[in-house]
């Protein structure tokens, strides 16, 4: 498959334009706040909060994942943004649950609890939560380096957590709609092209003459 050009943004401006994802990446955060605190949220609107924030959790995995097929089969070389995108995907996770616990639950802890055992949508959303932490711990340059081949396997828990995103997602509701089939559908494409990348990969070798890399970091 051929590459795509785009225009080169100078080195020089590679650290900004990380910095200003984490600035626009929270921007939904701040917009979902200030409608609720100014009561323009429709319906339930600790819940409609909670929707957003759960909503932009699982739009950022699937952007943090989709930054390796996007490389692999387009040539786009978007990894400079993936330890931000994955960061803000956790950082909306906790939202998520700080809302449910702080504005629905009021801190009812014993009723968390019970919802966590009873209820399976919500215990895959607080086991996708447990598994995001070691992964935003270990987002650094320092656990790459003293993890080495270890950070890539345990990084590679980004894709489960993003099959409990999208399952948690379509047991919230009801009936399963467009939107929730659209996020398992692309949580699907994702999980699928981790099964065929390593042939791609190798035939794409092959045909390009060009040598195998395992670099840590650059799952």
């Amino acid at each position: 498959m051929t590459s795509v050009r785009l225009p080169a943004l100078p080195k020089r401006f590679h650290s900004a334009s990380v910095w200003a994802l984490y600035g626009f990446g929270l921007l939904p955060a701040a917009y979902a706040f200030y409608l609720g605190a100014t009561g323009q949220l429709p319906g339930n609107p600790v819940k409609e909060f909670e929707h957003l924030l759960g909503i932009w959790a699982l739009r950022f995995l699937v952007a943090t994942l989709a930054i390796t097929p996007i490389r692999d089969l387009l040539g786009i070389n978007w990894l400079r943004y993936r330890r931000a995108l994955g960061l803000l995907a956790f950082y909306y996770v906790l939202m998520h649950f700080l809302a449910y616990m702080l504005l629905d639950q009021r801190l009812n802890f014993s009723g968390i609890l019970a919802d966590i055992a009873r209820r399976p949508f919500i215990t895959i959303g607080m086991a996708a939560l447990v598994m995001l932490i070691p992964l935003a711990l270990t987002s650094n340059n320092w656990s790459i380096r003293r993890l080495g081949p270890r950070w890539n396997t345990l990084h590679r828990l980004a894709y489960v957590i993003a099959a409990a995103g999208a399952l948690h997602f379509s047991m919230s509701v009801k009936v399963v709609g467009p939107e929730q089939m659209l996020y398992l559908g692309l949580v699907t494409v994702l999980l699928l092209w981790r099964l065929v990348r390593r042939p791609y990969l190798r035939r794409k070798r092959q045909t390009t003459g060009a040598p195998a890399r395992a670099i840590p970091g650059k799952v």
